[in-house]
């Protein structure tokens, strides 16, 4: 709702200046951004440019997460001798909601090395199988401390 008021803003602006152009459009769109700035303590949701940002959080932790674990599997397909061990493990989290517990679970398969088999009914637990037991449950750890916290930038209005 709040782009739709800053592009209306945007248009009303382009309109009182009797000219129709990009950069005019522009100004506008600026000067809305400007005017929610200021009114967001009355609007029900945050403002959208913290969740935008929120957003671009969350993507940027993921694409360095992917190249780690990228990494990480590279260094076992690369050894002359594959010596990996792998096996199932227990991941519990604090998420709450279906929308969070599917964007972590499927940010946790499109990690090299662990795949979600299963979520708990109570959407509490997920089962991983990893490529390699010791070093992908570590790693599992750590990604998810760092998708849950970016998620939940997303998904609340804290």
């Amino acid at each position: 709702m709040q782009i739709l008021i800053n592009l209306l803003i945007g248009f009303i602006w382009m309109f009182f200046q009797e000219s129709f152009s990009f950069l005019t459009f522009f100004s506008g769109y600026l000067f809305g951004i400007l005017v929610l700035f200021i009114l967001r303590r009355f609007l029900p949701h945050k403002f959208y440019l913290e969740s935008l940002v929120a957003i671009i959080h969350l993507f940027l932790v993921f694409i360095r997460e992917l190249f780690v674990s990228s990494v990480q599997v590279s260094r076992h397909i690369i050894k002359p001798k594959i010596d990996v061990s792998p096996g199932v493990f227990k991941l519990e989290t604090d998420l709450e909601g279906e929308l969070e517990v599917t964007l972590l679970a499927l940010l946790l398969n499109l990690t090299p090395g662990s795949v979600v088999m299963e979520v708990s009914d109570d959407n509490k637990r997920f089962y991983l199988h990893g490529i390699n037991l010791p070093s992908a449950k570590e790693s599992a750890y750590k990604s998810q401390k760092k998708l849950e916290t970016a998620i939940k930038r997303v998904t609340r209005n804290d």
